[in-house]
């Protein structure tokens, strides 16, 4: 299989997304070149896993190369309980890093063919329809619904439904844009909203969005260069000098996540004014609260950790069948 996923670059998904991109930053270099004294004395350690005797119980399997043609992946696993049917990953101490990953994925070539001869809209409007439908039906997840919100749910309706025509760049991102006046008055109407004003901080609820969508952009983004694509390379973003198109693009559909995590936070007082600080009329987390809000945030990304990843290789799988079929779906399951 073209597909298969390494099975350490899974352990850093649970454990850190992000890390499997730091990982991949020397990833070709001697190790000796880059690791400290503290990670050589872990990989040492490792190697009783390795070499098998680290356990005398027979009921421990050690450093076990497994393959699974169903979930499409493939690699070495520390340990693995029989009794207790338990997979074990070991660490000297866990916020060392005393292994990098050497698997490098730039070099998917006909992926990344695939990418760049794609020059048509049909894939981004599709993902542009993908999140006015989320969007919708987040606002549907809404217990108490007013009048206010219920036209919201309809014109969001048929906004996704006048979508299924065919039209330019610049009409689907007129819808988009008239989506979004639509959703956000909606989504944040238990707190005083003032208009979705990215980069620029100018009340509290904008910023913890900027910070909700950051952390979901580096998963997305780390996922997608496990299996080599081009991230600058988008099919809807436009390119630019440093923009990472592509992840703007697969992460559009998800972007409700964050909106009504941090709906529900305000409601129940996670998320308030008091948490903040203005300097220069931009708004600041206040630095002893950071905890608390990447913590609810990440909650809600991580309820959703599987429905990414397999998002985003069913996008990788309908990408290298040279985009056959129906483009991939992500799907919310608000509670």
């Amino acid at each position: 299989m073209d597909d298969l996923i390494i099975i350490s670059n899974l352990n850093d998904f649970i454990f850190c997304p992000a890390s499997i991109y730091f990982h991949k930053l020397y990833g070709s270099e001697d190790t000796i070149m880059y690791q400290s004294k503290a990670q050589l004395d872990g990989t040492k350690a490792h190697e009783k896993i390795d070499n098998g005797t680290y356990s005398t119980r027979k009921n421990i399997l050690m450093a076990i190369d497994v393959y699974s043609e169903k979930y499409g992946v493939i690699g070495k696993i520390d340990m693995y309980d029989e009794n207790k049917k338990l997979l074990v990953e070991r660490k000297k101490h866990v916020n060392k890093v005393y292994e990098i990953i050497g698997a490098r994925m730039e070099g998917n070539t006909l992926l990344r063919k695939h990418q760049y001869e794609y020059q048509d809209n049909y894939i981004g409007q599709k993902i542009e329809q993908n999140k006015i439908s989320n969007q919708m039906n987040a606002l549907k997840c809404i217990r108490s619904k007013s009048e206010y919100l219920k036209e919201g749910i309809e014109l969001l309706d048929n906004i996704t439904a006048k979508l299924n025509e065919d039209m330019s760049y610049l009409e689907v991102m007129g819808l988009e844009g008239n989506a979004a006046k639509v959703y956000f008055p909606r989504m944040f109407d238990n707190v005083k909203w003032s208009g979705r004003n990215p980069r620029i901080k100018s009340d509290y609820i904008n910023v913890t969005l900027d910070i909700g969508y950051t952390m979901l952009f580096n998963m997305v983004d780390a996922i997608l260069q496990v299996y080599g694509f081009d991230t600058y390379y988008g099919v809807f973003h436009r390119c630019f000098y440093m923009r990472k198109s592509l992840v703007c693009d697969i992460m559009e559909p998800m972007r409700p996540i964050i909106d009504y995590e941090i709906r529900k936070a305000a409601n129940l007082g996670q998320c308030k004014i008091d948490d903040f600080e203005q300097f220069d009329q931009r708004w600041v987390l206040k630095y002893k609260k950071n905890p608390d809000y990447i913590q609810f945030l990440m909650n809600s990304i991580l309820e959703y950790k599987d429905d990414i990843f397999l998002y985003i290789q069913k996008y990788y799988r309908f990408f290298m069948k040279d985009r056959a079929g129906e483009v991939p779906v992500f799907e919310i399951h608000m509670k």
